[in-house]
């Protein structure tokens, strides 16, 4: 879609804030940094004190002294924590450099797309606060389909779903802009939610968010499998009747059950979206399908559920994980090719 790139390096950089992870691009260098957006801190005299920040933070989720507490200062795809949030991304942009002396960088952030004026302004004084010099937002459905290698530039209607950790965002865009878009407050967060429900109502056993998240990559699934039954795993956690540890064996065809209602929202969103999409740019949808891109695309067989109910092609993108990051960066590096999608606001 767009040319080569300069290939000069440079500290600008763009900042995927996602609900779950956070994924950091350095302008001529592509992605350098990808951590869980967790952070622990303890507080004391009313005052905060960051203890960990990533893949440490993420590994006391669940497991904190009552002096510490692991959060995620993120909740469905804006800030919910805007002190812990500041510190994190300036954590996160530090480290993207790894020297010091940096000077300071313009970021580009991607954001919901049916993010709130309030919430758009949030991550802005946070990615300023953090040490920015200038602070731009991009829609994330266009950043998503940027990375994904669709032709948003073409005068056709292309649509993208990307389902991230706190939301889904269900686009057509067509001539490098979004014609239609909904977002739906539902990702991989709200499947682990809907597993530990699941289990704590149809076995009495309590686990943490950890253990959901495993069990849904291990042996998540949007449809039940053939046999009813499909792959197996154990799964630990607290027996909620008698308040000590076990362990019980579950399948493939009892999580589709627990994430049957949150893929059900999902598909809404698309056939909302096809159902708004004008006569001319819905044909072309038909010629080219739908792209997934997202953490959550890698549900096993939700490419195959999306099908049965839309009757479209499903293509999940290469890199799903990575798209939205992919795109916020190329915007960056073609940024007076898409100046009209990128708001750097009165900063």
């Amino acid at each position: 879609m767009f040319g080569a790139l300069s290939g000069l390096f440079s500290s600008d950089m763009a900042i995927d804030l996602g609900t779950a992870n956070t994924l950091v691009y350095i302008k001529g260098k592509g992605i350098v940094l990808n951590e869980p957006s967790v952070v622990a801190y303890s507080f004391k005299d009313g005052k905060k004190r960051v203890l960990a920040v990533g893949e440490e933070a993420r590994l006391m989720l669940g497991r904190t002294p009552e002096s510490i507490q692991a959060i995620r200062p993120l909740r469905d795809g804006v800030i919910a924590d805007f002190e812990v949030a500041e510190e994190m991304i300036k954590h996160f942009m530090k480290k993207a450099h790894r020297r010091g002396g940096w000077s300071k960088p313009k970021v580009l952030v991607c954001v919901p797309h049916g993010a709130t004026s309030v919430e758009r302004r949030a991550i802005r004084e946070s990615v300023l606060a953090a040490g920015a010099r200038k602070a731009g937002l991009i829609s994330e459905p266009i950043a998503a389909a940027i990375g994904s290698g669709m032709p948003i530039a073409d005068p056709t209607g292309n649509m993208v779903v990307d389902i991230g950790g706190g939301t889904t965002e269900v686009a057509v865009l067509s001539l490098g802009d979004v014609v239609y878009a909904k977002s739906v407050r539902v990702g991989g967060d709200r499947m682990d939610e809907a597993i530990i429900n699941y289990l704590r109502r149809h076995h009495n056993l309590l686990v943490g968010e950890s253990t959901a998240e495993k069990v849904k990559c291990e042996i998540g699934t949007a449809r039940i499998p053939d046999d009813g039954r499909g792959a197996r795993m154990d799964v630990r956690g607290r027996d909620l009747l008698n308040g000590i540890p076990k362990e019980i064996e579950i399948n493939q065809g009892q999580i589709a059950e627990a994430l049957a209602e949150t893929v059900a929202l999902i598909v809404d969103g698309v056939m909302t979206a096809l159902e708004q999409t004008p006569p001319d740019l819905a044909a072309d949808i038909v010629d080219r399908g739908v792209m997934l891109t997202g953490g959550g695309a890698l549900l096993g067989d939700l490419d195959l559920a999306l099908r049965e109910q839309t009757g479209l092609a499903i293509t999940v993108a290469e890199d799903s994980l990575n798209c939205v990051a992919l795109g916020t960066g190329k915007s960056l590096e073609f940024e007076s090719q898409l100046a009209h999608v990128i708001d750097f606001g009165t900063n």
